[in-house]
């Protein structure tokens, strides 16, 4: 968990200094080690290189590389990109956990926000994470997790 922080922490600050090249790179670099360490080296692998997210991983560490070789804007772009293909099946279990912590779940439901965050559209997609859990074995355990928490 430590390198994954020191790793959001770095390409946050990189970001907050125009887009620092270097500290971009130490983050990229420590937020994929850390990934590895949290769920292990086969896992990582078989989350990055699924057949389904291919595209998704050819943007997220296609940003990577594009960081480390000099031009940080471009690749953060591409990195977000990325990121946002191969975890958006994990936003709405964010979502429905955040919803249930006291003071950030109310802030959820003012009206500005909760047209964006949809309680039914976050509980419906647990139930189809379940379904593929089935089909997948890869996230199996996270996946039961997950639902077994915010049942």
């Amino acid at each position: 968990m430590g390198l994954t922080g020191f790793g959001v922490f770095f390409l946050f600050f990189g970001m907050i200094l125009f887009f620092d090249k270097a500290l971009l790179a130490i983050g990229n670099i420590l937020f994929v080690a850390g990934l590895s360490f949290v769920i292990g080296l086969e896992r990582t692998f078989r989350f990055f290189f699924q057949r389904h997210k291919m595209k998704a991983t050819g943007f997220f560490l296609g940003g990577v590389f594009v960081v480390l070789i000099g031009w940080p804007i471009i690749g953060v772009v591409l990195e977000v990109y990325g990121f946002f293909l191969l975890f958006r099946g994990f936003f709405p279990v964010a979502v429905g956990f955040i919803r249930r912590v006291p003071i950030l779940g109310s802030l959820l439901n003012l009206p500005g926000i909760s047209g964006v965050s949809q309680p039914q559209f976050a509980d419906s997609f647990v139930t189809s994470l379940v379904s593929c859990a089935c089909v997948s074995d890869c996230h199996t355990t996270t996946i039961m997790f997950f639902c077994f928490s915010f049942s």
